[in-house]
């Protein structure tokens, strides 16, 4: 079996006057989801055997706090190709993932990371994790889905099983959207 876990980046400051997209650091409320998240992700003793993120700075800096509150550093391989990546590149990723990882942590952006998962996992009547994936993958979100495979390679739409979707007002209503 294979587990894939996928992480939006957290909330990014749009005020910032930086002047490029790959460059927007994360925001107060960013910072704080990352860390509440690998908080959790701790809890439960979510654990990976690979990491490949985004090299774009939010990313890299929500992995910094989501390891602050993990309490383990975080390594990722950094692959430019996951930068705002259609679901098709996503998943060419996945699938070349070396298969003696049990477990990859995939981080990157929306809305690659939603399409990936509706994707690999049916939609089926009462899915309700499914169903808050397909009304929005909010920031510093985490999606865990198992595949019953011992190839990474074979990896397919559908195949999948979305065991949990994590949002940060989950776990801290102060995380939810601004209103």
């Amino acid at each position: 079996m294979k587990t894939l876990i996928l992480l939006r980046h957290a909330k990014s400051g749009w005020d910032d006057t930086v002047s490029r997209d790959f460059d927007r650091p994360l925001n107060p409320k960013g910072k704080r989801a990352g860390r509440t998240v690998g908080q959790h992700m701790r809890t439960l003793g979510l654990a990976f055997d690979a990491a490949v993120a985004s090299p774009a700075v939010r990313v890299v800096e929500t992995l910094a706090q989501v390891a602050d509150g993990y309490g383990v550093a975080i390594d990722p391989a950094w692959d430019r190709r996951i930068y705002l990546a259609s679901a098709t590149t996503l998943l060419d990723v996945v699938r070349e993932t070396d298969d003696a990882a049990a477990t990859l942590l995939l981080v990157g952006h929306n809305p690659g990371l939603e399409d990936l998962v509706l994707a690999l996992v049916p939609d089926r009547n009462g899915n309700l994790e499914r169903n808050k994936v397909e009304e929005k993958f909010p920031t510093a979100s985490l999606a865990v889905l198992h595949f019953e495979i011992d190839l990474w390679a074979d990896v397919k739409p559908g195949s999948g099983t979305l065991i949990r979707f994590i949002r940060p007002r989950d776990l801290d209503p102060t995380l939810g959207p601004d209103t």
